[in-house]
């Protein structure tokens, strides 16, 4: 029976490649399509919307923070997928009593491309996975390194929340030319407009999740704030680590033009 540890160093065994998968988290569910596993994936969350004929047709087993876990239960799953830090720990603590549970931990783009093999494996489409991984990686090594425009990455509204150091974002930030003012903060602080001033950012970055900021937003940013420009951006090219990751070089280009 094969022997699996996860990016958290749980270990599973799986007697089977897995028919019947449930997955916790968004950016991971859009993997497995990309995987070809639609068949075999029976559960996601409400906030799986990639792709969006699975959040249709696929059981809803709550959200990333609160499972429905009699849904689970009914779905008998033979491999749950889930993320350290979109999950909350109780919950699968739960799960883990009945269920092989792989978890993923990311904050670098190598731990993506782990990911992104290591449910390759699990999953018997680890040719799929390993092509994927590779165009990623082909992709991010087009992009040039630049001088660093000082950048905030805003993530929620009332109260002002910013993507900080130790996280996925700010590694995404610094690929895509930016350097995070507030990178020497941990996680996802939230911040006044009085620290935002003094941290002097020459970009305002508003993300389109998981506060959905629009264009009223930049205009409230330059009344407060007159010496940066807000922008909206795609929040997924920056947070979503799974197969989504192959369009986010090009994306960043594309940010960087706008800007210059």
């Amino acid at each position: 029976m094969p022997i699996f540890v996860d990016q958290m160093g749980n270990s599973i065994s799986l007697k089977n490649t897995p028919k019947r998968i449930v997955s916790l988290v968004p950016s991971q569910t859009e993997l497995l399509y990309d995987l070809g596993l639609d068949a075999e994936v029976v559960g996601i969350t409400r906030y799986c919307i990639e792709p969006p004929e699975w959040l249709k047709r696929k059981t809803k087993v709550g959200g990333t923070k609160k499972f429905y876990f009699d849904r689970i239960n009914e779905l008998r799953p033979d491999l749950i997928i889930g993320n350290h830090e979109e999950n909350y720990q109780e919950g699968i603590k739960r799960l883990q009593q009945n269920y092989p549970i792989w978890m993923s931990d990311i904050i670098t783009l190598e731990d993506s491309l782990n990911m992104i093999r290591s449910i390759g494996e699990l999953t018997n489409t680890s040719d799929k996975a390993e092509n994927i991984s590779s165009h990623i990686s082909t992709e991010f090594r087009t992009l040039k390194k630049q001088v660093l425009k000082r950048a905030a990455y805003f993530i929620w509204k009332n109260p002002y929340m910013v993507a900080g150091g130790g996280t996925f974002i700010d590694q995404m930030l610094l690929a895509a030319g930016f350097e995070n003012v507030f990178g020497g903060l941990a996680r996802y602080p939230e911040i006044t407009i009085e620290q935002l001033i003094e941290a002097k950012p020459e970009v305002l970055l508003l993300s389109s999740e998981p506060f959905p900021f629009a264009e009223k937003d930049c205009a409230e940013f330059r009344e407060q704030i007159a010496d940066a420009m807000p922008l909206v951006v795609d929040g997924m090219a920056f947070s979503w680590y799974g197969s989504r990751l192959q369009s986010s070089p090009a994306y960043f280009k594309e940010l960087q033009n706008k800007i210059a």
